[in-house]
C-alpha cells in the first residue's frame, strides 16, 4: 500500500477500533432502560452533529441544498422515502444493538457486525441485482452453517445478532442508492427524523431529566466518541481507499468487540461457539479474499 494512503488506512482502522469498545459506556448505563439510552443517544447526537457541520462542513451543507432544489418532484420523493426507511432502519439497529449488550450478551452484538457484511452482499444481491461470484456464495453457505451451529447452543442470542445485522445490513443497501449527497449531512438529517419519530414517545413516558452526571458522561461519550468521530474517521478513510479494504478493516469492530467481551467482562466462550465462530471467520476470509490478496499483496511496477 503506497505510504499516501496508510493515514486513510490507520483512519479507517482506528475508526472501527474506536466502535468495537462501544459497549463499555454501554454497560456503564446497564441500569437504565434501553429506549432511555437511545432518546438520549439521538438528543445529544443531533446537538454534536449539527455543531460539527455548521463549524466545519457548512459548504457541503449548501452544495447539498443547492442539489436537492435542482432534482424534480420525483427524486425529491424517491429521497425523502429513503431518507425516512433508512431512519426506521437506523433507529431500530441502535435499540436492539443497546438491549442487546444490556440484556442479552455483548457476544451476540459482537456476532451481529462480524455477520452485518455477508448479509449486506446477501442483500445487495436480491435487491441491487449486485453480483456475486461462486466463492462468495460459498462463503455465505458457510457463514449460514455458522449461524444455524449458534442456533443449536442459544437461539436467542443468534436471533438478537441475525436482526441488529439486518437491520444495520438494509440501511447500508439505502445508503447505497443515496450516491449525490454527503454522508454526514444524510446522517444528520436522519437524526433530526430519528428525533421527530421518538419525541412523542419520549414525551408520553417521560418521567424527568436524569440529574446523574456519570449518566450524562457516558451519554456524551457514545454521542461524540462512538457516533461522529467515528463516523468522520470512516468518510475521512474513503478519500484514499476503496469502500472495499474498508469493508475488510469492519472486521476489526467485531474481534475487539469479542475480545471486551470475554477479557473485560468475564463473558464465557465454550466450544461449541469457538467453532462456530471460527467458520465464521473463514466465510469472511473466503468472502474477501480477492480483495485481502490485493492488500496484503505488494506488486511492484517495472
Amino acid at each position: 500500500m503506497p505510504k499516501s494512503n496508510l493515514r486513510y488506512f490507520f483512519a479507517g482502522i482506528l475508526s472501527f477500533a474506536l466502535w468495537g469498545f462501544f459497549s463499555i459506556p454501554l454497560r456503564n448505563l446497564q441500569a437504565y432502560p434501553s429506549e432511555e439510552i437511545l432518546y438520549y443517544r439521538i438528543f445529544t447526537s443531533l446537538v454534536f452533529i449539527w455543531i460539527a457541520i455548521l463549524m466545519f462542513r457548512r459548504k457541503y451543507l449548501k452544495a447539498d441544498l443547492e442539489y436537492f432544489s435542482s432534482i424534480g418532484a420525483k427524486a425529491k420523493r424517491n429521497i425523502l422515502y429513503q431518507l425516512v426507511g433508512s431512519t426506521l432502519l437506523l433507529t431500530s439497529n441502535w435499540y436492539t444493538y443497546i438491549y442487546a449488550v444490556n440484556n442479552v450478551s455483548l457476544q451476540s452484538a459482537a456476532f451481529a457486525y462480524m455477520v452485518c457484511p455477508l448479509i449486506t452482499a446477501f442483500g445487495g444481491y436480491l435487491i441491487l441485482k449486485e453480483s456475486l461470484s461462486r466463492l462468495k456464495l460459498i462463503s455465505l453457505g458457510i457463514a449460514l452453517l455458522s449461524i444455524l451451529l449458534l442456533a443449536t447452543g442459544s437461539l436467542v442470542e443468534v436471533i438478537w445478532s441475525v436482526v441488529i445485522a439486518t437491520l444495520y445490513a438494509f440501511y447500508l443497501i439505502i445508503q447505497r442508492k443515496m450516491q449525490h449527497l454527503d454522508k454526514l449531512n444524510v446522517l444528520a438529517v436522519q437524526i433530526g427524523i430519528a428525533v421527530l419519530l421518538m419525541l412523542p414517545l419520549f414525551l408520553m413516558k417521560h418521567e424527568g431529566i436524569p440529574q446523574d452526571i456519570w449518566f450524562w458522561g457516558n451519554i456524551s461519550v457514545i454521542a461524540v466518541f462512538f457516533t461522529l468521530i467515528p463516523l468522520f474517521l470512516s468518510l475521512y478513510a474513503l478519500i484514499g481507499i476503496p469502500s472495499s479494504t474498508l469493508g475488510i478493516i469492519i472486521y476489526s469492530n467485531p474481534i475487539i468487540a469479542f475480545a471486551v467481551a470475554i477479557f473485560y467482562f468475564g463473558e464465557e466462550v465454550d466450544v461449541h461457539k469457538l467453532f462456530a465462530y471460527s467458520l465464521l471467520l473463514i466465510s469472511v476470509i473466503v468472502f474477501n479474499w480477492r480483495i485481502i490478496k490485493d492488500i496484503f499483496t505488494f506488486k511492484r511496477k517495472p
